[in-house]
């Protein structure tokens, strides 16, 4: 039986999360996997209860750090190494650009059979310096000629990282979606529409609009910041919006916001109507997309934004910057898509859905049946399956297997 070691930067909430989750979960009994990979950090919330919920006790590794630390990073390798000689997988796959970097050399180093690697997004631009970004593009480059297979999560994130990144020749890039349980935000609508909007005491005829991700730079929501105020004093419509996520750029935000005069509610107020509402994170964000009208995101850069594929599974229109990967992961039926940093016209966009509910609709419909046949995790599965065998029989046939 073929073993695969899985290996992952963190368990945070976010694609790579359930995409290891269910490859791990749902692949065939033929092989056995072992999946490791580094805990939340400061700013992030635990994703831990997406495996829980599958009976899944995966191998946490504190060493395994977001950022560069020669002492954390030397920790990690040898905690991987350990694993690996242990374990003896026949497969190492691993996921996300830390643990790509760590877990590859520690695979190289220990002749794993089999290296794959799958890139959730990128570094190389809206991230780091010129110099740090060379630095990423040098590593990365090195590892993809010792590692059998790159795994693209788009076509758009392929032809970005062939291309433009020149990471890898064509013949070792396979695409694979990333795949999804989205049963969840397709059932009980009503119910966790009113949920929602009761909580946050949001009338039906207010517009509700949503932003879930990560406060970080790269995610820019400064720019939804400015979008929103243009939108709140040039449009008729009552609009509500609300932050869903934390991070080190929560400051800042509510900064911009207050500078505009936008009626926020931050940690210390216990009022819950406010024209911006910083919710943190919230697990069961089908209430939210269920309470919410429009879903918006602002990013700077994208692999595959689980929230605009849960916000097509919800029925819900969306506002995004044409950035990464976002036009690979949205129907152009459900999608308003917006240049980055075109804070006006993103503004406008959200004047144009908040004041014309049927245009909402006519947009949402489609969604569903989208998501359902490009980001169903069977499929994930399936198209993982045949790439490890195809890598399987390459190794065999060629005797270094």
């Amino acid at each position: 039986m073929p073993k695969i070691l899985r290996i992952i930067n963190r368990f945070n909430l976010g694609g790579p999360t359930y995409n290891v989750a269910y490859l791990t979960k749902y692949i065939s009994a033929d092989y056995e996997t072992l999946l490791i990979g580094g805990d939340k950090e400061e700013g992030e919330d635990s994703s831990t209860f997406i495996l829980e919920n599958l009976g899944l006790h995966p191998v946490l590794l504190p060493e395994l750090k977001r950022d560069l630390s020669f002492k954390n990073d030397i920790k990690a390798y040898k905690a991987i190494s350990k694993i690996i000689k242990e374990f003896k997988p026949d497969i190492v796959h691993t996921h996300a650009s830390k643990a790509g970097a760590i877990g590859r050399l520690a695979a190289i180093t220990n002749k794993v059979p089999v290296i794959v690697h799958t890139f959730h997004g990128h570094v190389f631009h809206s991230y780091f310096g010129i110099l740090k970004t060379k630095f990423y593009l040098a590593v990365e480059r090195f590892l993809a000629k010792r590692s059998d297979a790159i795994i693209a999560i788009s076509e758009k994130q392929k032809d970005e990282l062939l291309r433009e990144y020149k990471i890898a020749e064509e013949k070792k890039f396979a695409v694979i979606n990333l795949g999804f349980d989205l049963h969840r935000f397709m059932e009980n609508e009503i119910e966790n529409r009113k949920k929602f909007r009761d909580y946050y005491q949001v009338s039906e005829s207010e517009v509700a609009i949503v932003i879930i991700g990560r406060l970080a730079p790269v995610k820019n929501h400064l720019m939804f910041i400015r979008a929103l105020d243009y939108a709140i004093k040039n449009s008729k419509q009552k609009i509500r919006a609300f932050i869903v996520g934390d991070g080190e750029m929560r400051s800042e935000i509510e900064m911009l916001a207050v500078s505009l005069n936008i009626d926020l509610i931050d940690y210390t107020r216990e009022a819950k109507i406010a024209t911006l509402t910083f919710c943190s994170w919230i697990t069961d964000v089908e209430r939210v997309l269920a309470g919410s009208d429009i879903v918006c995101l602002t990013s700077f850069n994208e692999g595959t934004p689980v929230s605009l594929i849960e916000a097509q599974a919800s029925s819900r229109p969306i506002i995004t910057t044409n950035v990464g990967g976002i036009a690979d992961v949205v129907s152009a039926e459900t999608t308003i898509l917006v240049k980055s940093k075109d804070n006006i016209q993103f503004g406008k966009s959200i004047i144009l859905l908040a004041e014309n509910p049927d245009l909402r609709r006519e947009m949402s419909s489609a969604g569903k049946d989208f998501v359902k046949s490009q980001f169903h995790y069977i499929r994930l599965v399936k198209d993982m399956e045949n790439l490890y065998a195809k890598l399987l029989q390459k190794k065999q046939k060629f005797g270094k297997f």
